[in-house]
């Protein structure tokens, strides 16, 4: 694994800093640099942004290093499937605004297809789709005995969080999102937590997550309310490298990114103070998303190797928090279905929807008009249930 430096800073800066630098990068990152943002949040950013920096977040002047996840010598074959057609699949490749989807069922791609000038050779931001690679990396380390149990307080790896709101909450709470601390992570709001806390200055010497999260007051006791909340998982990420004693990126190559046979190196954008931001920016190949799905539907085993302890996914793929919503909830950092089915959901589109039933995975980047309030989340909801449809009719 390398770190990647990602030149700090705005846009503008690095334009002034001079031509030499311009002359080093390739003809698409020079092409896109005209559309990145200059002075803006990632949530605030513009549509003609969004599309330039998403397939670019670890190659452009950001606000951030990131590091490099090397793939696996000996990839998982994706061989190619019966052809699936879907009626209407060009209306609603364009209404997502889709970068890249794929179709994988029974280990084989059924469908295959990318937009907004992306390729299957391309790396996409994954936003929230991060977390549940991260929740599944505490599964690794409670396989390693790294983690002794779900029941440990999170202050127990994370010490800077003694006598915070944290101080009583355990593993599970914080993967089932009902730690109940407060948190506001409306992504249209500039100064909620969520726009907040990754340009928030960090305490002196503290990692930069903690520095936020400790601050924050209680709103219910632990266990009793779900409350979907980034900065968790960023604590999620901060207890497994503490546990692990590995950097996130390191321990996600060793675990899943080799085992699980992905074909394209990754990269895993890091926090001012230097660790892999957990809820967030992991860039990778949507194939390589899709293989994550097929190692979920392997129960967490990669050839005869178990990486989780078996059962980890029966436990982490179930409703273990009632979201409000019917036929839906929360797992350990996923999206349950009560049919069985679960996604990992990113901002602006980003999934990847496992259903064991029908031994299928859809993976999908996309660049919505905003990041989870426009259409676009039912009609990919319908979407799901209508290849599901396909699929049962012997499509």
């Amino acid at each position: 694994m390398r770190k990647r430096t990602i030149l700090l800073g705005t846009l503008a800066a690095a334009l002034v800093a001079g031509g030499a630098w311009l002359g080093s990068l390739d003809k698409e990152t020079r092409g896109l640099l005209a559309a990145l943002p200059t002075d803006r949040d990632v949530l605030m950013w513009q549509q003609d942004q969004r599309d330039a920096a998403f397939r670019a977040m670890d190659r452009l002047p950001f606000l951030a290093e990131a590091s490099t996840i090397a793939p696996s010598a000996t990839p998982r074959p994706l061989p190619a499937g019966k052809p699936l057609t879907i009626p209407g699949i060009d209306q609603y490749m364009a209404q997502q605004r889709a970068a890249g989807l794929v179709i994988v069922q029974d280990g084989k791609v059924r469908f295959e297809r990318y937009g907004l000038g992306f390729d299957a050779k391309g790396r996409w931001t994954s936003f929230s789709v991060a977390k549940s690679f991260t929740s599944t990396l505490v599964g690794a380390a409670i396989q390693d005995g790294k983690i002794k149990s779900l029941e440990d307080k999170v202050s127990v790896y994370v010490p800077g969080l003694r006598g915070s709101a944290y101080d009583d909450v355990t593993v599970r709470q914080l993967l089932t999102m009902s730690s109940g601390v407060r948190w506001n992570e409306d992504y249209e709001d500039p100064k909620s937590d969520v726009a907040m806390f990754n340009n928030a200055e960090p305490e002196p010497g503290m990692d930069a997550t903690v520095s936020y999260m400790r601050k924050l007051p209680r709103a219910h006791p632990p266990g009793e309310v779900w409350h979907y909340n980034t900065g968790e998982t960023n604590l999620v990420g901060v207890l497994v490298s503490s546990a692990t004693g590995k950097p996130l990126a390191q321990y996600l190559k060793e675990k899943i990114w080799q085992p699980a046979g992905m074909e394209a190196p990754a990269t895993w954008l890091l926090g001012k103070t230097g660790h892999e931001i957990a809820g967030c920016c992991i860039q990778a190949a949507t194939r390589d998303y899709a293989r994550f799905g097929l190692f979920v539907l392997a129960g967490g085993k990669a050839g005869s190797k178990q990486i989780v302890p078996e059962g980890w996914f029966a436990q982490a793929t179930i409703k273990q928090k009632d979201i409000g919503e019917p036929g839906k909830g929360y797992g350990y950092q996923w999206w349950t279905y009560d049919d069985g089915s679960v996604a990992a959901q990113g901002i602006f589109g980003q999934g990847i929807f496992i259903d064991p039933k029908r031994r299928l995975v859809i993976a999908s980047n996309a660049d919505w008009t905003r990041a989870t309030k426009g259409p676009e989340p039912d009609a990919r909801e319908a979407f799901y249930r209508q290849v599901q449809a396909l699929v049962d009719a012997g499509q």
